[in-house]
């Protein structure tokens, strides 16, 4: 049977309250808090607290006390020893036979030692290399270094644009819930009064529950967002600033693709880090060499004694001086082997060096044409809009003299709302590449942050608030729907 208009009559009674309800949400949802965050704020909090970048900063103390440690050995080595003692002698004689017996005794002292020695490198080839290797693992680490920084930069910054980029896509389908709740409301008082078939009410209803569904994966994906940018500076930022109108959607600059592959090529610190990989590996086969090649060092020692013994009683002492000169023969091929796996490593690096350069010059290429698409797209994003609120217009007049049906608005409607967020993934994906680009050619630093930070607009943040489940459905009266006569 169909619903009674009285019935009808009270729910659309309470929906303007409800209505008042969803625009006190959503006037929540918009409303800017006393302060928000801008993307180079939270880029220098990222400097500061985060912890792979704090990792890659202790390694690299670490590898530069390590050049200490191998100068050491080429220093003066000074050492020093003691020792005090009570002692006790037991001896004993058995008498001969027949003779008389013979005595026995113990004697019980004190001694005293000291010990210096001191010892200077003149000839160490291995140390030497071994500092010369030390050196060059420092220009890698702090090649590392560099990388891990402007991936950090680079992180923050696309976690930063994937909240606002999730914030847009959600607008855009909280707005398509709406209108096509409004649509299905809509149908079904053109149903009750038996202008249209239980067909098109189930065709809206449809339409609206794939919306509310894709409303919800918007929801998760912003909180998604905001906790992998939680992640990167080890704080909860509540609002950041929007990205506003005055983005400069252009070309990169300079505009030759070659350019951006000499300038990464020159400047990529993974590149560079790799290239002194090999200067490590080949620091590691002189290390190997040198353990052929003979050790000179001068040493000096002294000696103390003092004992109370009755036949030693007195002191000792003892000095010398010299040089020592010690050359390996035959280390049962330790050596030789040392240099062949030192060859290999040096191989190895070398081909490393080789598929970073190629992967570089691949992915700057790539990014360049990327960014270039990215520009014509947003301008074409930008027309697909215009293009398809113009159509919806269009079909909803459409609908309204009998040559449209509803199926007809409501994939006008979907397509109208499905330009917006394509827009928006546009817009963000052209500032990502464009600082993907930038971190490729190792030229991505704060600086670069601040350039992009001077789009973003202050009066207008994102906040992390969402509505309970239900809130939307309870605004708009949206239940099940009617059900035909039997």
């Amino acid at each position: 049977m169909m619903p009674s208009r009285p019935v009808k009559l009270a729910s659309r009674a309470a929906r303007p309250a409800r209505r008042t309800l969803l625009s006190m949400v959503v006037a929540s949802l918009m409303a800017s808090p006393a302060y928000a965050a801008d993307l180079l704020t939270i880029t220098r909090d990222a400097l500061e607290n985060n912890a792979e970048l704090a990792a890659a900063r202790a390694n690299t103390r670490s590898v530069e006390a390590g050049l200490d440690v191998q100068q050491g050995d080429l220093l003066p080595q000074v050492s020093a020893s003691g020792e005090v003692a009570h002692n006790e002698q037991f001896a004993s004689q058995s008498a001969a036979q027949g003779g008389e017996a013979g005595g026995g005794g113990d004697d019980r002292y004190n001694s005293a030692s000291l010990s210096l020695n001191a010892t200077q490198a003149l000839y160490d080839a291995v140390n030497s290399a071994e500092v010369e290797q030390a050196k060059r693992q420092i220009d890698q680490q702090t090649y590392q270094l560099a990388a891990t920084e402007q991936q950090v930069l680079l992180d923050v910054a696309t976690a930063y644009f994937d909240i606002l980029r999730a914030h847009e896509i959600l607008e855009a389908r909280r707005a398509q819930e709406r209108a096509i709740g409004r649509q299905l409301e809509q149908a079904r008082e053109q149903f009750d009064v038996g202008l249209i078939a239980i067909t098109e009410v189930e065709e809206a209803k449809a339409s609206y529950d794939q919306s509310r569904a894709e409303r919800i994966a918007a929801e998760s994906d912003l909180q998604v967002a905001f906790e992998a940018l939680e992640r990167l500076t080890g704080q909860r930022y509540d609002s950041i600033e929007s990205l506003g109108d005055s983005m400069s959607v252009t070309p990169p600059q300079p505009a030759k693709r070659d350019a951006w592959v000499e300038r990464a090529l020159n400047k990529n610190p993974q590149v560079l880090a790799q290239k002194a990989g090999v200067e490590v590996a080949r620091s590691g086969v002189d290390v190997a060499q040198a353990q052929r090649l003979p050790v000179v060092e001068a040493f000096a020692n002294y000696q103390y004694a003092d004992s109370d013994n009755d036949t030693l009683n007195g002191e000792d002492s003892t000095a010398q001086v010299g040089v020592n000169v010690s050359m390996p023969l035959y280390t049962g091929g330790r050596t030789s082997a040392s240099i062949r796996q030192g060859t290999y490593d040096l191989e190895s690096s070398q081909y490393d060096f080789e598929a970073q350069r190629r992967d570089t010059i691949q992915q700057v290429r790539s990014l360049f044409t990327q960014v270039s698409n990215n520009v014509a797209t947003v301008e074409a994003r930008a027309q697909a809009i215009v293009s398809n609120r113009s159509a919806l217009e269009a079909t909803r007049a459409g609908y309204e003299v009998g040559t449209r049906n509803i199926v007809d608005v409501l994939n006008a409607e979907q397509s109208l709302y499905d330009a917006i967020a394509n827009h928006a993934e546009a817009r963000y994906d052209y500032v990502i590449n464009l600082l993907t680009l930038r971190q490729q050619s190792g030229t991505l630093d704060v600086d670069a942050i601040e350039e992009v930070n001077n789009w973003l607009d202050e009066n207008q943040s994102v906040t992390f608030t969402l509505p309970e489940e239900g809130q939307y459905e309870q605004a708009l009266d949206i239940g099940e729907p009617p059900q035909p006569e039997t």
